[in-house]
């Protein structure tokens, strides 16, 4: 096994076992809010169109481009955060997020909306990367397979009722100005969590005086080369007018991805602090672990978006019933993620694979409903159905991070945790607009030709597919790992 990269000495604080555990409830419930901003705004898209005449660019880019700019603040802010103080930072992010939050409750047209969510992006990118290194510098052993265990049920409950809550305000405020409730709905939360944060916190350690460097260059070339990646599906909506020139900016991510990685290895070898350090990935379990979350999170927010957007606008459920659909995924992910923490220490990546196995059967399963049956039954097959991706998805999220962060010593929690969750957030990003994308453009090129329901089958089965074949690739990484720790177990017990 190749050793991690050598580490810079930490000053840690010394923290009773109480503080711990209430410095962690609120890390977890920051993430929860977080993670929740995500998966509830994905009912409001069908209120936000009529509201402000918004197309399917624009409607793409209320999710994809608060993802993305979450994504691309992660590893800066991670580095800041294991060199300063994560508490400090967590606290400027709750602030942002708060005010953003405000400013797009009171968006008086979609552009101001999209420039507010974009900035709770970057808010949300401060804060994820303090929650991830607090919680890995806090625990270690058995104790922080519990902790990420508790941890990805949290996500798994965020992201699952989410759509179910977004749904809920909806229906409260009214078809005009609910989508709006769901954005004032985070102010008190915020506030209260930087109440919490204030209060509860701890400072695990002493600053360091060092300079810090954020890779400004590593960032801006890094941007672009994702920006290009995703433009081409942001823009494709199944139209005639749609410019096939939009396809020449994948030329442009492949040469910015070239520059990013040159210019990563060239800086670090100068001495610098590269946006994303390249010689982490030599620690296989943090490689492979963290090439199956961005893989598994590039599939399943398309997957909850598509399934609200289906029974919305091609069923015409109302959008506090198309959010419980997930309900059974949510309660189910909170169970499994508890005893996936509990198992990955005895049985390690089996657990994950078993996981993803039940994932994919679940979009399977999705599909299948949609298309068989009938339509007045469909969302309540389809929450049963949900409830087997649940167990599936408790057992991938927290087991794989534990394993990922295994290896990698706890000064370097923040950025590795950061890089980890850069993936999940870029793939994100990727995965919601090549879901939408074929969705949208499928709608668009069978209107004409088919009865209106049997256009939204088919929109949503080529939507599922993409969902598919990124959770797919998961479990194919996944596999390849758990058959590499075989090998390497096999031979550590032979030189013994």
């Amino acid at each position: 096994m190749t050793n991690p990269p050598a580490q810079p000495p930490t000053r840690s604080i010394p923290i009773s076992d109480r503080r711990r555990w209430e410095a962690f409830w609120v890390c977890v419930s920051v993430s929860g809010f977080t993670i929740l901003d995500i998966s509830k705004v994905n009912v409001a898209l069908p209120a936000i169109e009529t509201a402000f005449g918004a197309g399917s660019t624009e409607l793409q880019l209320i999710v994809s481009g608060y993802i993305l700019a979450f994504g691309l603040v992660l590893v800066p802010m991670g580095r800041l955060g294991d060199q300063r103080s994560r508490k400090s930072l967590l606290l400027i992010g709750l602030v942002l997020f708060t005010l953003s939050s405000a400013a797009c409750a009171l968006a008086g047209d979609i552009w101001v909306l999209l420039a507010a969510r974009l900035l709770q992006g970057v808010a949300a990118g401060i804060q994820m990367p303090q929650v991830m290194g607090t919680i890995q510098q806090l625990f270690t052993g058995r104790e922080r397979g519990t902790a990420f265990g508790l941890f990805g049920a949290m996500i798994g409950l965020a992201t699952a009722f989410g759509p179910t809550i977004g749904g809920l305000l909806i229906a409260v405020g009214g078809e005009a100005d609910g989508w709006r409730w769901i954005f004032w709905m985070n102010v008190p939360l915020f506030a209260i969590a930087f109440g919490l944060v204030l209060w509860l916190l701890p400072e695990l350690r002493r600053p360091s005086r060092d300079p810090v460097s954020l890779d400004p260059v590593g960032v801006l070339l890094f941007g672009v080369a994702v920006v290009a990646l995703m433009l081409p599906f942001l823009f494709t909506t199944g139209s005639p007018d749609d410019a096939p020139e939009r396809w020449w900016t994948l030329v442009v991510f492949v040469l910015f991805a070239a520059a990013f990685v040159a210019w990563e290895r060239g800086y670090e070898r100068r001495g610098g602090s590269p946006l994303i350090t390249l010689r982490l990935f030599r620690v296989s379990s943090f490689r492979n672990g963290t090439i199956i979350m961005a893989a598994y999170f590039t599939g399943l927010p398309a997957l909850f978006l598509l399934t609200t957007l289906f029974l919305q606008t091609g069923l015409g459920v109302s959008a506090l019933h198309a959010g419980m659909v997930t309900i059974g995924f949510a309660l189910a992910s909170a169970v499994s993620s508890w005893f996936g923490g509990q198992l990955v220490g005895r049985f390690g990546r089996p657990v994950v694979v078993v996981g993803l196995v039940l994932v994919l059967a679940t979009v399977v399963g999705l599909a299948v409903t949609a298309l068989f049956i009938p339509p007045a039954a469909t969302p309540w097959a389809m929450a049963a159905v949900m409830v087997v991706g649940g167990l599936g998805g408790g057992m991938v999220i927290s087991p794989n991070q534990t394993l990922t962060l295994a290896e990698i010593p706890p000064v370097q929690g923040g950025v590795a945790g950061s890089i980890g969750q850069l993936g999940q957030r870029v793939g994100t990003a990727i995965g919601t607009a090549v879901g939408l994308s074929l969705f949208y453009a499928t709608i668009y090129r069978e209107t004409a030709e088919k009865p209106a329901l049997e256009v939204y089958h088919d929109a949503y089965a080529i939507g599922l597919m993409s969902v598919a074949l990124f959770v797919a690739v998961a479990f194919a990484v996944a596999l390849i790992d758990m058959g590499s720790r075989l090998r390497r177990d096999r031979s550590g017990a032979g030189e013994a």
